[in-house]
Parts: structure tokens; sequence; C-alpha cells
């Protein structure tokens, strides 16, 4: 699937999940009044869109980061999957589970201040990532947090005079993530 194309839409109903081989999703929401917040990035060989396989509605919207290789599985598949290879219930498990961090994350995000919401989301997406550098833009960190693009824009260059981040290309590179975990427990 092409980079920028919808994988599922929030009011969709749903009636399998998607596995991603390669590529970069980005799971997002809507509001009535068209503001988006991410709430999750997707990378190879998580689950996507398992909240809704059992024909519920979508609550979010996938779209595809990059170029991407999904794999899509029915409800029907997914019962002769777990018949034929029960291991297969530990990966929907595990899915299940880091979905349910992320909305606990979600919530626990508005009780931060600003500093440490945007210190949250960058060292999340960094242990996700398993490295420094961190494919996002300002305005991605502003959805991902709900913050103004300027809010994000003055803590991200006071943090660069720190030497703490540095930013090129649409992405952030973390130059000292412990003194980025200070900044989310100690702020």
């Amino acid at each position: 699937m092409k980079q920028k194309n919808v994988v599922y839409e929030q009011g969709d109903i749903g009636e399998g999940f998607y596995y991603l081989d390669s590529g970069l999703i980005k799971v997002h929401t809507s509001t009535p009044l068209g503001k988006e917040r991410v709430l999750n990035i997707v990378l190879p060989g998580q689950l996507l869109g398992v909240q809704a396989m059992d024909q519920q509605a979508h609550f979010t919207t996938a779209t595809t980061v990059k170029d991407s290789v999904l794999y899509y599985f029915s409800y029907d598949d997914f019962k002769t999957l777990i018949t034929l290879h029960p291991p297969i219930l530990n990966l929907i498990t595990k899915s299940i589970i880091q979905k349910m961090h992320i909305l606990a994350e979600q919530i626990n995000l508005h009780t931060l201040t600003t500093e440490q919401q945007i210190a949250a989301v960058l060292l999340n997406i960094y242990h996700d990532f398993k490295n420094y550098e961190i494919p996002l833009t300002q305005k991605d960190l502003a959805t991902c947090t709900g913050l103004t693009r300027i809010t994000v824009y003055k803590t991200l260059k006071k943090w660069k005079e720190k030497k703490l981040i540095d930013s090129k290309n649409k992405r952030f590179l973390i130059k000292n993530p412990d003194l980025l975990k200070n900044y989310l427990f100690h702020s």
C-alpha cells in the first residue's frame, strides 16, 4: 500500500484485522470539528484494527506513513488461524495489552505539564523504534500531544539549545534520553 493511503477509517465497520509486515502506519482519531489526534504509530510485526474485528465500528483511522505491506485477516480467518496455530493468540493478546497501555497513556498525558507531555511522546516512540531517531514533524508531535504547534516549537527550541534533541529531515534525534526522562519525571 502506498504512502498516505487509508487502511481503515473511523466509523467503518470492522470485519477483521491487519498485520503490518513492513512500513509504518499512523493510527489517529478525529473530532467532529476535524481535529486530528495521533494515538499510535504501528511498526512492522504489529497488528492493527483488532478492536473492531467483531463487526464493530473502528474508533480510529489508520493511514500509511510510508509504503507498507499489510496482510488482512477476516474474523473467520482468525478463528481458523487460532485453531491451526494456537500461538497466534499470544500475538493477539500482546496487541490488545499494547492498545490498553496506549489508551492509559493518552488518559495520563493530560495530567502532565507541556514539557512532560512532549517528553512522554518522544520517549514512547523512541522505545518503540529502539533507536534515537524519531520520524516525526513538529506538526505530528503536536497532534500526538494535543498541544499547539507553537507550544511544541518553543519547547523543542529550548531542548535543542540544551542539546537534548536535534531535528533534521522531519526526524527528531534524541541526543540524551536520560535527560529527557528527567523532564518526564521531575518537571
